[in-house]
């Protein structure tokens, strides 16, 4: 049984190089210093199919540099039993993260994990997207996964340091987490045989992982 989704996060900071995989466009990378003050996470809204209340949990990283999302009943199938509604999961997160003064940040590469049970001829789909509150959403990044599969899964969505969609400086903007998990029968025969793709788990290391890219904000004018 998972744990109550925590609704403050309290994490202690520690100086730390940017973390490798925010390469940026020029040859050689800033040398930015991960804020050293407390960072908070509150959780404003959860809603979706694949993460009712008290089903999902999140953690930030000891060094500010990651979060993680762990899910314990995110999981979309077709097949006998199965509502006609249970093919298609979602989830939407929406985050207060306190950013010390100074500092900006944005979300650099998203690893998803789960596990998936797809009869020959069915496939699933993992599809994800973020954005900051009042700002455009990013473009879906989506993932299909095909039949015969009985094993775990991974994907990663890595957007160049050039790309990277800042928060504001100096502005509150909650920050939106949309996933969905989708499967389809294809030509397996859902009457008979089932097909499943999750993103749950009892594993605490199978969890979704962000990787935060930080940057100082430029002075204010004069």
């Amino acid at each position: 049984m998972s744990r109550p989704l925590s609704r403050t996060l309290l994490v202690s900071g520690a100086a730390a190089a940017l973390i490798a995989t925010a390469a940026p466009a020029q040859a050689t990378a800033p040398q930015i210093t991960v804020p050293p003050d407390k960072i908070v996470i509150e959780l404003a809204t959860v809603n979706g199919s694949g993460c009712r209340e008290g089903t999902a949990q999140v953690a930030v990283a000891p060094d500010n540099t990651a979060f993680t999302v762990t899910y314990s009943e995110y999981m979309a199938q077709v097949g006998p039993g199965a509502p006609p509604t249970a093919f298609r999961k979602n989830c939407q997160l929406n985050l207060k993260v306190h950013v010390p003064s100074g500092f900006t940040y944005a979300i650099v590469q998203a690893d998803y994990r789960g596990f998936a049970f797809l009869q020959p001829g069915a496939s699933g789909v993992e599809r994800a997207n973020y954005y900051f509150q009042g700002m455009p959403q990013t473009s879906q990044r989506t993932h299909q996964f095909n039949g015969p599969l009985n094993d775990n899964w991974q994907s990663t969505d890595r957007t160049e340091y050039a790309d990277l969609v800042w928060a504001p400086c100096g502005e509150k903007r909650n920050f939106n987490i949309n996933t969905e998990l989708r499967v389809n029968a294809g030509t397996s025969n859902p009457q008979t045989s089932t097909s499943f793709m999750a993103m749950d788990s009892t594993d605490a290391s199978v969890s979704t992982l962000y990787h935060i890219a930080w940057q100082v904000c430029p002075a204010p004018r004069t």
